[in-house]
């Protein structure tokens, strides 16, 4: 029955009409717009692949021999992005920071002996020793002195600046260990088997820096070189390294004097 004018009924259809294509045309952007999530999440961005490079220690004394270590680990690597102009250039984003870094005290060792972190990170150093323990470095990395603290405590320090920082303990002088400190987000330590793998390393240039503490200052700076990382290059030819059969970390303690054998009882916890 109709309820009213041709012109009103004429007029409600046209509304009608209208909202149905507007509903219509909804309806196809609300399914293309899932079809295109759909597609994104079938299809993540992948991260590119990792850089890597292997690097064999040789001990100097047998080198003639080319006889190689066993152990490659500890061999720090990180990559600064440069201009073609092989200028440093600055990052495109904020380096982020690692969370829960972490150099225990055990069994009058520092371990790991050796981490890299990102400049401005912090660094806890737990003691898991029953008797106490300190730590202090004096080289250009970042000077500090943790004090005494008991086993079962924690201390910590922040590395606010590329360098290398070199550890030790006031009490044990058999103790050492060194943090790395880089200004970029790209680095690793090699392994055992001296495999280095820095992973999201974006295509582009950059400066290659190499650190191992055995390692001879010249020869390691002679390793430094530009890396150009792409879609095809993504490894590099193995890198060798001469251990100093020399090397020894002499140091004293935190006052600049010989270390005093002092036996642990007397640190220990009453």
């Amino acid at each position: 029955m109709n309820t009213g004018t041709p012109s009103t009924t004429i007029s409600r259809s046209k509304r009608f009409l209208g909202a149905g294509v507007s509903a219509a045309s909804t309806a196809v952007a609300i399914a293309l717009t899932i079809s295109a999530l759909s597609s994104v999440s079938a299809h993540p961005q992948q991260a590119p692949p990792p850089f890597t490079v292997h690097v064999d220690v040789i001990h100097r004394e047998a080198a003639a021999k080319s006889s190689t270590s066993h152990d490659f680990s500890n061999v720090a690597i990180w990559l600064t992005p440069v201009n073609d102009a092989n200028q440093p250039v600055a990052a495109s984003r904020t380096i982020p920071l690692r969370q829960n870094l972490q150099i225990f005290q055990r069994n009058k060792n520092f371990q790991p002996h050796v981490l890299v972190v990102p400049a401005g990170s912090v660094v806890e150093f737990p003691n898991k020793d029953p008797f106490f323990h300190n730590v202090f470095s004096l080289f250009d990395g970042k000077r500090f002195d943790l004090g005494l603290y008991e086993g079962g405590a924690s201390n910590s320090a922040r590395f606010d600046h590329p360098g290398i920082s070199f550890l030790f303990c006031n009490i044990h002088p058999e103790m050492s260990a060194a943090i790395v400190s880089v200004d970029t987000p790209y680095y690793a330590l090699s392994d055992r088997a001296g495999l280095v793998s820095i992973p999201n390393v974006p295509d582009g240039r950059y400066l290659m820096h190499v650190w191992y503490e055995r390692g001879l200052t010249d020869e390691l700076k002679n390793l430094e070189r530009v890396v150009v990382l792409s879609d095809s290059t993504r490894n590099l030819a193995v890198l060798t390294i001469t251990d100093n059969g020399d090397f020894k970390l002499s140091h004293k303690n935190k006052y600049g004097q010989e270390y005093t054998p002092i036996p642990d009882t007397a640190y220990k916890r009453p």
